[in-house]
């Protein structure tokens, strides 16, 4: 039985990860392509699979495209300094636009990959990205900010650290993004 059972969670390892994959990547097309075709075709007699998803993706990039144009820069500066002036959704709206950015964009901010050294327990360290090089706005002059992501999942922590405690670490972002959020056990190319 206990022989059974350890092919049983192999299998586990193998199949699980691969089926929420792939559920989500199904779940994902799915909703876009309902979404779209009820939105834009629902004047249609018949469905035409993925005709959604092709029509969001065009439409998603066009707006990308449109609101990088010189043009629409002026107006998406009035409309963000509209909502930005609105209580409640000021918060809501600039704090996903801030982490959007984080990741994606001209404004990315892990790409500073490091580790940090605590005292407590002693020759403890945890991986994690300088988000903010200078605090001296808060009248922190020797220290940063480095942003420290759980592992699998959206959330982490931001430590104040002191310059000295943290070590650079020369490796792609994007990989060791991926190490720190997989628990360690994604593999990083060299």
């Amino acid at each position: 039985m206990k022989t059974i059972l350890n092919y049983f969670f192999r299998g586990m390892l193998i199949i699980l990860p691969l089926f929420v994959t792939g559920y989500v990547v199904y779940a994902t097309m799915i909703w876009m392509n309902d979404l779209f075709n009820n939105l834009l075709f629902s004047w249609f007699k018949y469905e035409v699979p993925g005709l959604g998803i092709i029509t969001g993706f065009l439409l998603i990039t066009c707006f990308g495209f449109i609101m990088t144009q010189t043009f629409t820069k002026p107006i998406l500066y009035l409309f963000e300094k509209l909502i930005t002036k609105t209580p409640l959704i000021n918060i809501v709206y600039s704090s996903f636009k801030d982490l959007t950015e984080a990741f994606v964009g001209d404004k990315k901010k892990f790409k500073k990959p490091v580790y940090v050294e605590f005292s407590e327990p002693a020759g403890m360290k945890r991986f994690g990205f300088i988000t903010e090089e200078s605090l001296e706005h808060f009248g922190l002059e020797d220290e940063v900010a480095v942003y420290c992501p759980h592992s699998y999942n959206f959330s982490g922590n931001l430590y104040i650290v002191p310059r000295d405690k943290i070590t650079p670490i020369k490796t792609d972002s994007t990989d060791f993004m991926r190490f720190v959020v997989s628990g360690g056990v994604t593999k990083i190319h060299s």
